[in-house]
């Protein structure tokens, strides 16, 4: 198989192509991580358990899926799986082989986590067991990239919070995440498995199903609903547009450079919630937005560094908040646009 003559700002040069098996391959960061993958010429096998853990987000999430898989479709093998699933992820790595391994296929929420933390522990932890095993039982796969979340560190202590800040989760989902570097680092180390992992924060763009504060946001906007704000709009967030995260995790995969390393994939930038609504009201000028108090659940955020990413990895985020939101609503108004050919969702 033959490299394209394509490139991705930013990529390393890559000699040949690479077997890379993504786990939650087919979910909001994945699908772009995976088409941009495909696009630089590289194997794909997606392995995916084509499941959304929001209730009211089923119907939008079916109709995104099938959006997100038409992208790269049939470029790619895709596997059903459960990730908890021994038996069934050792089959589909001895079928496939894959030298890259990316686990995304945890719960991707702080708030599912939190209310579901038995299922968090089991999918996150669980999950994470399963696929140490399956891995330690082949010879073939070289570099294992984790998902983990900027989540980890808690309450941020400064800003921007570096990789060395320290990390002290306060709920589920952090802990998770945290407990899945622990289990990776000792892994690679005794095995001689390179990983590296990635700490994403506040990932937002089209196809979210996923009900993060900014789809919410977003979504009712369009439903001219009153936006309600935590605090009064000032908790601070490093918010990411996801093909600026998905191209962080593409760097992280093929990078030599990055072996046994931690990286902060961001936009590097701190911006409130109210910020976040000044800029959508651009674009929705009637929005009217109401205040309830902070939740003080939440670990205090802000921005995150991410000039080991810059200089390791040649990592350039692309899109300012103003220009992810732009590109976020100029998508909405794309599908809704569509409905007049008889396509339907629930926006």
């Amino acid at each position: 198989m033959e490299m394209q003559n394509q490139s991705l700002p930013s990529t390393p040069m890559v000699t040949e192509a690479k077997k890379i098996m993504v786990l939650g391959g087919a979910g909001f960061i994945g699908s772009k991580l995976v088409k941009k993958l495909i696009d630089l010429g590289h194997e794909v096998i997606i392995y995916d358990r084509f499941y959304n853990f929001i209730e009211s987000e089923k119907e939008n999430y079916i109709f995104y899926l099938k959006k997100r898989l038409n992208d790269f479709c049939p470029k790619t093998k895709m596997v059903y799986g459960d990730i908890r699933d021994e038996a069934n992820l050792l089959k589909a790595l001895k079928d496939h082989q894959p030298e890259i391994i990316i686990h995304l296929a945890q719960i991707p929420l702080a708030t599912v986590s939190n209310k579901m933390s038995s299922e968090a522990l089991d999918i996150n932890i669980n999950g994470m067991t399963s696929l140490i095993k399956a891995v330690g039982s082949v010879d073939f796969v070289k570099r294992l990239v984790y998902s983990s979340s900027s989540f980890v560190y808690g309450n941020f202590q400064y800003s921007p919070a570096d990789e060395n800040h320290p990390t002290n989760p306060i709920d589920v989902y952090g802990g998770t995440k945290l407990a899945g570097e622990s289990i990776i680092k000792g892994f690679g180390t005794r095995f001689g498995i390179e990983y590296v992992i990635i700490r994403p924060s506040a990932v937002y763009g089209p196809t979210d199903a996923n009900l993060r504060v900014s789809q919410i946001f977003i979504d009712n906007a369009f439903k001219s609903k009153e936006l309600t704000l935590d605090g009064g709009g000032e908790s601070c967030l490093d918010f990411t547009y996801v093909d600026d995260a998905a191209q962080g995790f593409v760097l992280a995969a093929l990078s030599p450079k990055a072996k046994n390393q931690v990286f902060n994939i961001t936009r590097g930038e701190g911006r409130t919630l109210k910020e976040f609504v000044e800029i959508i009201k651009k674009y929705f000028p009637d929005l009217k937005t109401t205040i309830k108090p902070a939740d003080e659940t939440r670990p205090k955020r802000g921005s995150l560094s991410i000039t080991k990413a810059k200089e390791i990895l040649g990592y350039e985020p692309k899109y300012s908040l103003e220009q992810g939101i732009d590109e976020y609503i100029s998508y909405i108004k794309s599908i809704k646009a569509s409905e007049a050919a008889g396509i339907k969702i629930n926006l």
